[in-house]
């Protein structure tokens, strides 16, 4: 296993073990963070004493013009009950998504280090926030890393019925304005491919980044 040093890093996103593990080791400073993520590597462990890198095979990722959106949904937005908006309250997004239990975990990977990791990328502008708000409450949203022109998409949560997919919706609605070429999905979930989105080969998807 590659451990990481003081320096900023990273081998190839190629080289991960089965499971996706490309490294352990190194500190969570928002620029080995960044680099990280600019190579297809992304953190992802329970305790801040034992780092672990990562880039699965597949990569689950949704492109913009693929979004799908239900009958339903449709309806929901054209009555939609919810104020949208971005980066408002960055860390009152993280710190809902930290609180959501998941299935199979017994706690979460938002740690405190990658809280304040995150907080000080998106103090330096490259991570944001889509806030839902319904009676002026956070009810959902989702927060991730911003490389410019593929979005990294961390964690979401929700308190009501369609609040973090209409976070969603609203987040690839704006990206694809500004011509973005993907989101960066990470792992396999039902809920996103029933928006739109896939898994391709993570070779191809380390050719979007560069």
């Amino acid at each position: 296993m590659y451990q990481l040093n003081s320096q900023h890093i990273f081998p190839s996103a190629l080289s991960a073990n089965k499971e996706g593990v490309v490294a352990i080791g190194g500190d969570l400073s928002p620029e080995r963070i960044l680099i990280a993520y600019k190579n297809g590597i992304f953190p992802w462990f329970e305790n801040d004493e034992f780092l672990v890198w990562w880039s699965p095979d597949p990569r689950m990722v949704l492109f913009p013009e693929k979004l799908k959106i239900s009958k339903s949904t449709k309806k929901f937005l054209k009555d939609n009950p919810f104020e949208i908006t971005f980066n408002k309250s960055f860390m009152e997004v993280v710190n809902a998504c930290a609180k959501v239990k998941r299935f199979g975990q017994n706690g979460t990977w938002i740690t405190k280090g990658l809280m304040e990791a995150y907080k000080k990328l998106h103090d330096k502008g490259h991570a944001f926030s889509v806030e839902v708000w319904e009676n002026f409450e956070l009810v959902g949203g989702l927060y991730g890393i911003d490389l410019g022109n593929v979005f990294c998409g961390e964690s979401m949560f929700t308190k009501t019925n369609n609040a973090s997919k209409i976070a969603f919706i609203y987040l690839v609605k704006e990206l694809s304005k500004n011509g973005y070429k993907l989101i960066d999905c990470q792992v396999p979930s039902a809920h996103l491919k029933s928006l739109g989105a896939e898994e391709i080969p993570r070779s191809e998807f380390i050719k979007y980044l560069f």
